[in-house]
């Protein structure tokens, strides 16, 4: 059996502040964040990365890959999913997010969603600088109250996507 070596095909790996996820005291709804990204090459996706720049409230996490239409901003159904328990020593660290073998399209749109009912984690993300959005796609984040859908372009979570060879 032959194994297969990932390699990241793209990373946003600035992180100048953060977005908070899970079920903040002051409010009663659980916060929900993912990022859109346009795929630069062709292959079997297997994990994606985070960085988390605090751990509040330690809590499982979910991430929920999905094929994403830019342009009417339409998630399609789950692609694949991962789960992490987050403890507090996983602050300041890249959480690494298993998935089974997704194959991805260059050029193709998908997006990942991040949420905990339980936890309060901080993730990281990148404020752009010069007024230069992001390129490769945009920040994501919501409520459950609400599922009212924000989009950002000058805004990224700090991520890597990796690719099998």
């Amino acid at each position: 059996m032959k194994t297969m070596l990932s390699r990241p095909v793209l990373s946003q790996t600035e992180n100048n502040t953060t977005l908070w996820i899970g079920h903040l005291s002051h409010d009663a709804n659980d916060r929900l964040a993912g990022q859109t990204f346009s795929c630069p090459a062709d292959g079997q996706l297997n994990n994606i990365q985070v960085y988390s720049s605090a751990v509040t409230q330690p809590g499982a996490v979910e991430l929920t890959l999905h094929e994403f239409d830019p342009v009417t901003h339409v998630w399609g159904p789950s692609l694949g999913k991962s789960t992490l328990e987050i403890e507090r020593n996983d602050e300041s660290r890249w959480l690494r997010f298993e998935l089974d073998p997704v194959n991805l399209q260059q050029n193709g749109h998908y997006a990942f969603r991040l949420q905990t009912e339980k936890g309060i984690i901080g993730i990281g993300e990148a404020a752009s600088h010069a007024r230069k959005p992001f390129v490769f796609g945009q920040e994501w984040s919501s409520d459950t109250s609400q599922r009212k859908d924000n989009f950002y372009s000058y805004f990224s979570l700090a991520f890597k996507v990796e690719l099998c060879a």
